[in-house]
């Protein structure tokens, strides 16, 4: 196993247990707070890639 691939395990794991921890939350729309900035997220990215290409 190479560091880039462990590294992106680990990634994985901490976003999963995020997820998991917002379901878990006794807060309200924790889960969908989540996800809306999950969404905003990729969509900043992409438009970020695309005007520095």
């Amino acid at each position: 196993m190479t560091f880039n691939s462990f590294r992106r395990f680990l990634y994985t794991f901490a976003k999963y247990l995020g997820d998991a921890q917002a379901v878990t939350s006794r807060r309200k729309g924790a889960v969908s707070r989540r996800v809306g900035r999950r969404i905003a997220g990729r969509i900043t990215g992409k438009g970020l890639g695309k005007l520095f290409k």
